[in-house]
């Protein structure tokens, strides 16, 4: 499984070109494209075939049948490391079953690469792929994310962007952080990070929108903190002592999370006990 480049020619790995030029055969998501890269780094290989969401089950019975007679394949897509949404896990699985090795060779990936540059944490994600084309179901699907607690990382083609961003800013919230990086290593190469109205408003004037790829990191949803019941106990008997049970009430919300309500029927009980 080996990794090419997700738009500069010039960051593929010594070793992805060594196995590109050694192995007799080269699987590739579209042949045309990947045609380019070969002949960009002299692999030659004696046989290229189609390997893609419309042939992959078909495709991948004949290139286990190939290994299984001893030929080495290498599977690539038309960027980035395979099977990172792209075609290629019913082929590892197979072999896996198999006993046939599987070698991953490393190398670019559009979701690592839009990590390193991130401003939004990232020590821990959540990784979406891509997000449903269709209205009913992407906005579904935001709601379903817009309460994860760390940062959801997605890609989304550019004739979505507005429409996306749209939703965003009305299920998670228009001052969101959101980054928005934009054909990642190639001769346009952009990263915007902001908040989604912020962004929306500062770059829906310019052509940011209409072209290219778009790797985006949606910012994690705050996070309140949890206070135990003796924690809280103890907090209403001091402000209790000082204060009405309603202001008491008031500032114990502010400061814990808890409900209002909750903590205004702490104080009175508090109070008549």
């Amino acid at each position: 499984m080996v990794a090419t480049p997700i738009g500069n020619l010039d960051d593929i790995t010594v070793r992805a070109v060594d196995v590109l030029k050694s192995v007799g055969i080269v699987a590739a998501e579209d042949t045309r494209r990947s045609a380019v890269l070969l002949a960009h780094i002299g692999a030659r290989p004696e046989r290229l075939l189609s390997m893609h969401d419309h042939n992959e089950g078909e495709r991948t019975e004949q290139l286990i049948s190939l290994l299984q007679r001893g030929h080495n394949v290498a599977v690539i897509s038309d960027a980035g490391t395979p099977l990172i949404s792209d075609p290629g896990f019913e082929l590892v699985r197979r072999a896996n079953e198999l006993g046939v090795d599987v070698v991953p060779i490393p190398g670019p990936s559009a979701l690592t690469s839009v990590l390193s540059v991130s401003p939004i944490p990232i020590e821990r994600f959540l990784f979406e792929g891509f997000l449903p084309s269709r209205s009913a179901a992407r906005r579904k699907r935001l709601a379903e994310l817009s309460s994860s607690s760390v940062a959801v990382i997605f890609f989304e083609a550019a004739r979505r962007m507005r429409d996306m961003l749209a939703d965003a800013a009305e299920i998670a919230g228009p001052t969101r952080p959101i980054l928005l990086a934009k054909e990642l290593t190639k001769l346009h190469e952009r990263v915007e990070c902001g908040a989604i109205a912020e962004l929306t408003a500062r770059l829906g004037g310019e052509d940011f929108f209409e072209h290219g790829e778009f790797v985006c990191i949606l910012g994690p949803a705050e996070t309140r903190r949890t206070v135990d019941d003796a924690a809280i106990d103890a907090l209403m008997d001091a402000l209790c002592a000082e204060l009405p049970p309603a202001q008491a009430a008031r500032i114990a919300a502010r400061a814990t999370g808890r409900s209002k309500n909750e903590l205004y029927d702490r104080a009175v009980k508090a109070e008549r006990s």
